[in-house]
C-alpha cells in the first residue's frame, strides 16, 4: 500500500494526529455502517427480472434539484441515455420544489428524502440522528441523517434494474456493497482517489472492487485507479464529460468581461482571481470581473472586493441558470481552483468561444486545454502568473479570438453524442455480474492521453 501515490498524501499524517477520541467514534461509525449493510442487502434486493429490449438503468445522484458541475452531467447524460434505454434518477434528496437545471425529457425522477414537502412525524426525531450509510469523511455526510438513509433503503426496495450507476463515492460503496448478483453496478468517480480523506480511500480501495465499472473524467485518474485496484475484476474507463446544448451562439468576445463561475468555497480561489486581476482593472478600467456562484465564502468575497477598493469593478452575483448567456455577454474565463475533476463550467466556456485561463491543477485542465494554443494553464495559487496571463488576454484581442476560436473546436471531443456512444459501448459491452465478471471492452477516447500530444511549454 505504500507503493501507490495515492497514500502519499498531507491528509495521511492529519489523520494519524486525530485525537483518540474522534478516531474511536469514527471506528465505532464504520463497523456500524458494515453492520448495517449487511443486515440490508437480504432485506433490499431480488434477482431483477429477464432483460427486455431496452436496459433498465437506474442512477442514483445526491440531490437532482440543486447546482453544480456533477448534477448537471448527470442530468445531460440521463436525457441521452434515455433515447435507447428506459432511464430513472433517483435522486437521495430533494431540496427545493424546483429544480435549478431543467430535468430531462423521457427521465423518471424518484425522490428518496422529499424536503420540500411537508415531513412525517416520524422524520423529525430520526432526521436529527447522523447517517449510518454514508462515511464521515464523505463530503455528502453532512446533508444526510438517518431519517433519509432509511426513505434511501426503501426506494431501492423497487424492482431492481438492470443496470445500476452511482455518482460519488458514498453511492458508489452502496451500490458495491448492496447490489444483487445480476444488477450490473457502475461507479462515477468526478473527482481522483488523490483527492479523497484517507479512511475514505481505504474505503474505495476495498470496496470498488466489488462494482463491474468504474468511470473517470480523466485518464489521468483512470490510471491512478487502475493501479490502486490491480488485480480485482473492476474495469477502469475514462469517459469524459460531454457538453450539455447551449443555447444561444459563441461569443463574439467583445464584451469586457472576464467571467468565472462555481461554489464560493477555499479550492476554488476566487479570492486569487481577486487580487489577481486587481492590478489588471487598474491599467484597463473598461474590464470588470464577474463571479457567479453560491456557498459560504460570499461575505468573504464581498469583503475582499472592498478591502481591494474594487466596488463596481468585480461583482460577486448568484448562481445562475443563464450562465450560457452570460458568457455570450464575456470575452475570458478564469479557473483558479487547487484541484478539480473536469470542470464542466470549462468546457461550456470553450463551446462559446471563450478565451479561457485556468490554473494547471489535478487532474482536468491538464487534459482539456492545450497551452498556448486554446487556452492558457498557469500554476496553482501563483497570483503573479494569473495576473500576467489575465494581462495578456485583456489587451491582445487577436489572441483572444485565436484562442477562443481553437476553444471552440477543441470542444467538439466533449459533443453529448460522442460521449453518449461511448456510455453506450460501455453498456453493451457489460454482462450480468456473477462468480466471474466477464472483461469490458476498453472504450477508446476521443482524445489522446495528455501524454501522446504535442504541447506547447507551460508557463
Amino acid at each position: 500500500m505504500s507503493e501507490n501515490p495515492a497514500s502519499e498524501n498531507p491528509a495521511d499524517e492529519r489523520a494519524r494526529r486525530m485525537p483518540l477520541r474522534r478516531r474511536v467514534r469514527r471506528g465505532a461509525h464504520r463497523a456500524l455502517r458494515r453492520t448495517v449493510l449487511w443486515a440490508a442487502r437480504p432485506l433490499l434486493w431480488r434477482r431483477p427480472p429477464p432483460r427486455g429490449e431496452r436496459l433498465r438503468v437506474r442512477i442514483l445522484l445526491q440531490n437532482a434539484h440543486g447546482t453544480g458541475g456533477t448534477i448537471r452531467t448527470v442530468l445531460n447524460l440521463s436525457g441521452r441515455l434515455a433515447r435507447d434505454h428506459d432511464v430513472e434518477i433517483v435522486s437521495v434528496t430533494r431540496s427545493r420544489a424546483k429544480p435549478f437545471f431543467p430535468l430531462p425529457d423521457g427521465v423518471a425522477i424518484t425522490y428518496a428524502d422529499d424536503r420540500a414537502v411537508p415531513r412525517r412525524r416520524l422524520a423529525r426525531p430520526l432526521s436529527r440522528l447522523p447517517s449510518v450509510l454514508v462515511p464521515k469523511e464523505e463530503a455528502s455526510f453532512r446533508w444526510m441523517n438517518l431519517w433519509t438513509d432509511l426513505r434511501l433503503l426503501r426506494t431501492l426496495r423497487t424492482a431492481p434494474p438492470d443496470v445500476l450507476i452511482a455518482t460519488r463515492p458514498s453511492l458508489n460503496l452502496l451500490i458495491a456493497a448492496l447490489a444483487p448478483r445480476g444488477v450490473v453496478t457502475i461507479g462515477q468517480d468526478h473527482m481522483s482517489l488523490g483527492s479523497y480523506k484517507p479512511p475514505l480511500r481505504r474505503q474505495i480501495l476495498r470496496d470498488y472492487r466489488r462494482l463491474d465499472a468504474l468511470t473517470t473524467l480523466t485518464e489521468a485518474a483512470r490510471t491512478e485507479y487502475e493501479r490502486a485496484l490491480a488485480g480485482s475484476a473492476v474495469r477502469v474507463v475514462q469517459i469524459p464529460n460531454a457538453v450539455p446544448d447551449m443555447p444561444g451562439g459563441p461569443s463574439g468576445r467583445t464584451g469586457k468581461v472576464v467571467l468565472a463561475a462555481g461554489r464560493l468555497v477555499r479550492n476554488k480561489r476566487f479570492d486569487l482571481l481577486i487580487e489577481a486581476f486587481e492590478p489588471v482593472a487598474a491599467e484597463f478600467p473598461d474590464w470588470t470581473l464577474r463571479i457567479f456562484g453560491a456557498g459560504a465564502r460570499r461575505a468573504d468575497l464581498h469583503a475582499l472586493v472592498a478591502e481591494r477598493g474594487l466596488a463596481g469593478r468585480v461583482e460577486v452575483r448568484p448562481a445562475s441558470a443563464r450562465l450560457p448567456a452570460e458568457m455570450e455577454d464575456a470575452a475570458i474565463y478564469a479557473l483558479t481552483s487547487r484541484r478539480e475533476g473536469m470542470p464542466m463550467v470549462v468546457i461550456e466556456a470553450m463551446a462559446k468561444g471563450l478565451a479561457v485561463v485556468s490554473t494547471d491543477c489535478p487532474y482536468g485542465p491538464r487534459e482539456m486545454i492545450d497551452h498556448g494554443r486554446d487556452g492558457l494553464l498557469v500554476p496553482v495559487d501563483d497570483g503573479a502568473a494569473l495576473t500576467a496571463a489575465l494581462r495578456d488576454l485583456v489587451a491582445d484581442s487577436a489572441l483572444r479570438d485565436r484562442l477562443g476560436e481553437e476553444a471552440r473546436r477543441s470542444a467538439r471531443a466533449y459533443d453529448p453524442a460522442r460521449v453518449a456512444a461511448r456510455w453506450t459501448a460501455l453498456l453493451a459491452g457489460l454482462r450480468p455480474s456473477g462468480p466471474t465478471r466477464p472483461p469490458v471492452a476498453r472504450v477508446p477516447a476521443e482524445r489522446p492521453a495528455a501524454h501522446e500530444r504535442e504541447r506547447a511549454p507551460r508557463p
